[in-house]
């Protein structure tokens, strides 16, 4: 009977706690995205209307037609006038490479240059992106991107690396993400961690030609740094990412880069790789948020481009989307590559890469992103380019600039970059302005089309973006 008793006991207050801890839970604040029926302006009603539902204001987005807003109450999103629509805010993985080597060695210094490049850039002939966009065309012709300005919105970049020191604007640089403590994360021109993806990012856009290390598609297009991942929490969320998309347009950027996402998320209603789960609604709330930023940032003349994720997903299933690519506005690229490029150059660039999501309706432009299914082919081979002895698989990776170095990764977070660099090269061509129409207009025309498909093709796109200047004979 004594030990019934304290059984008892045991489990009434396991009970009871376990009662708090859900309450505790359910009463925790969410995020949410109340978005206005104006994309240009929140009203002072619709203040009043999030003060009087328990809401508080955390990010003023009403420029974009937005507010960011925190409540404890589960029925926050149904008090709100059913004028208004209203969505949870998602958490976004740190976008890690599908794959990443590195740092492979430490920052070169200005040594002779490879035999094949003629250029005195010791790591250039690894790019073989640059080859595949034809970026050496527009060299020629001195396009080079200058004058263009392209925001990164990742998770930092490396300011003081050689390779991007030139063309990083620091005075620009800035921070939206999160800490571990809830405050701001400090934007910092030194990132001080292994593999740090914005700065790979930004040196395919524009490492420098400058004798050192690579060069980027647009040599001398300028990146604005702005963080939106959290270095500390390991994720970012869609208040910070449409925070950074609206200071990037304010701040001038003609290009905004999202080497980031979440997808495949289901329109009818979820649960996502976090464990939180969203309804049919705000899912179509949540791409109404991107597209209004996206729309904000085009009129102010910014083209914004995105990753269309790496899950080997086709979206042509119309139950799924993948965000923010998926948002008007918003430039969705897919990842190609090559398949043994260290054994033959000449090799086909434009595989679709495996990894790679696609689907009708989805892709706006497909560009180098990288593979590692040489590997699957002899994993034991090695090649040896620009001097150096690897795997031969790692050289159909995309090789860019790292904090400390220099490393291969591959994902449609490179993909993305290599399309932001040609559309710099565009903007920088046509004076350092360019409305995001004619961008788009100057990416189909010149578009290649590995399949022959000119029209809208399930991975391609509108077809593998390419730097040739427009031929009238076309």
């Amino acid at each position: 009977m004594k030990r019934l008793v304290i059984l008892t006991v045991l489990l009434t207050l396991v009970t009871a706690v376990f009662s708090v801890s859900t309450a505790a839970a359910q009463n925790r604040p969410r995020k949410y995205i109340v978005i206005s029926q104006s994309q240009t302006t929140v009203s002072s009603t619709t203040l009043s209307q999030i003060s009087k539902s328990g809401g508080r204001v955390l990010r003023n987005l009403s420029n974009m037609g937005l507010m960011v807003v925190s409540s404890s109450d589960p029925n926050f999103p149904a008090s709100i006038n059913s004028a208004l629509a209203v969505a949870p805010v998602m958490r976004i993985k740190n976008p890690k490479p599908l794959m990443q080597l590195g740092p492979d060695f430490a920052t070169a210094n200005r040594v002779p240059g490879p035999p094949n490049s003629h250029d005195d850039d010791p790591y250039y002939d690894l790019d073989w992106g640059i080859t595949a966009v034809d970026a050496q065309n527009a060299w020629s012709q001195g396009r080079r991107g200058q004058g263009a300005l392209v925001a990164v919105l990742d998770e930092g970049v490396d300011a003081t690396h050689p390779d991007l020191a030139p063309n990083v604007r620091a005075d620009l640089g800035t921070s939206f993400a999160e800490d571990c403590n809830g405050g701001i994360e400090p934007w910092q021109p030194e990132p001080g961690f292994y593999f740090n993806h914005g700065t790979h990012v930004a040196g395919i856009i524009a490492a420098a030609d400058n004798g050192i290390g690579t060069i980027g598609v647009a040599p001398k297009a300028q990146i604005m740094p702005v963080d939106v991942l959290s270095r500390c929490l390991g994720y970012g969320d869609d208040a910070w990412i449409l925070d950074g998309m609206r200071y990037a347009a304010d701040h001038g950027a003609d290009v905004i880069n999202m080497s980031l996402g979440s997808g495949p998320l289901n329109i009818h209603g979820g649960c996502d790789e976090f464990g939180d789960c969203y309804t049919a609604k705000d899912i179509k709330n949540l791409m109404l948020a991107y597209s209004y930023a996206a729309i904000y940032a085009n009129l102010r003349g910014t083209t914004v481009i995105a990753a269309a994720g790496n899950d080997g997903f086709d979206f042509s299933n119309p139950n799924y989307i993948h965000l923010p690519s998926d948002a008007i506005g918003i430039l969705s690229v897919s990842a190609t590559a090559p398949i043994g490029w260290g054994v033959n150059p000449n090799t086909n660039l434009d595989l679709p890469a495996y990894y790679s999501n696609f689907g009708r309706g989805h892709i706006d432009f497909s560009a180098p992103g990288g593979t590692d299914e040489y590997y699957d082919t002899d994993p034991t081979k090695t090649c040896t380019v620009a001097g150096l002895t690897r795997p031969c698989f790692v050289f159909d990776y995309v090789f860019s600039d790292i904090p400390g170095g220099y490393s291969w990764a591959a994902g449609t977070s490179m993909a993305t970059p290599h399309v932001a660099g040609v559309a710099a090269q565009y903007i920088g061509a046509a004076g350092g302005r360019m409305s995001p129409i004619l961008v788009e207009a100057a990416l189909r025309a010149l578009a290649d089309h590995p399949n022959g498909n000119r029209g809208r093709d399930p991975f391609y796109g509108y077809g593998r973006v390419d730097a040739t200047v427009i031929d009238p004979r076309r």
